[in-house]
C-alpha cells in the first residue's frame, strides 16, 4: 500500500483546532505523511521591492509552534517548510519539487482571509490534486477532488 504525501499549507491558522482536526481525520483515512508549508510573510516595502529577501523569522516561529501540535495530530513527525511569499508560488514549488499527492489549505475565515479573496482554493485545483480547505469555525472542511 502506498503512502500519500499531504502538503498542509497554513500561516496564521497553523495551530488551530480546525486544522489539527483535519490532519487527524486525514491520518485516520490511510497511510500518509504530512509536510507543513508556511509561505514567508513579506511586510512593508518588502512586498513591492524584493519579497524573496524577507527574513523568515515569522514563518520559523509559526513552524516552531505548529509542528509539535500537527505531529501529535498526525501520529508521526511533520516536516516543516518555508516557501515563497506568494502562496500559490510556494505551493506550486513544493508540489513540483517534492511531489505531493494532496493539499490541505488552512485559511482565516472568509471575511478576513486574503487567500480566499485571491481565490486560492480554486487556483489550486489547477494542480490536479485533491484540495481540502479548512477555516477556523468550520464544522466540516470543504474538499474538491482532483
Amino acid at each position: 500500500m502506498s503512502v500519500t504525501r499531504v502538503l498542509v499549507v497554513a500561516h496564521k491558522t497553523a495551530a488551530t483546532p480546525a486544522l489539527l482536526d483535519a490532519v487527524r481525520d486525514r491520518a485516520a483515512k490511510g497511510p500518509c505523511t504530512f509536510s507543513l508549508l508556511i509561505p514567508n510573510s513579506a511586510h512593508g516595502l518588502h512586498k513591492f521591492v524584493d519579497p524573496e529577501d524577507t527574513p523568515d523569522t515569522e514563518a520559523a516561529a509559526t513552524l516552531e509552534l505548529a509542528l509539535p501540535l500537527l505531529s501529535e495530530a498526525a501520529g508521526s513527525d511533520v516536516e516543516g517548510l518555508i516557501g515563497d511569499p506568494a502562496p500559490l508560488t510556494a505551493i506550486q514549488d513544493a508540489v513540483n519539487l517534492m511531489g505531493f499527492d494532496e493539499v490541505i489549505l488552512s485559511t482565516l475565515p472568509a471575511r478576513v482571509s486574503r487567500w480566499l479573496h485571491l481565490d486560492l482554493p480554486s487556483k489550486l485545483n489547477g494542480l490536479g490534486l485533491p484540495v481540502t480547505t479548512v477555516t477556523p469555525g468550520d464544522r466540516a472542511p470543504s474538499s474538491t477532488p482532483a
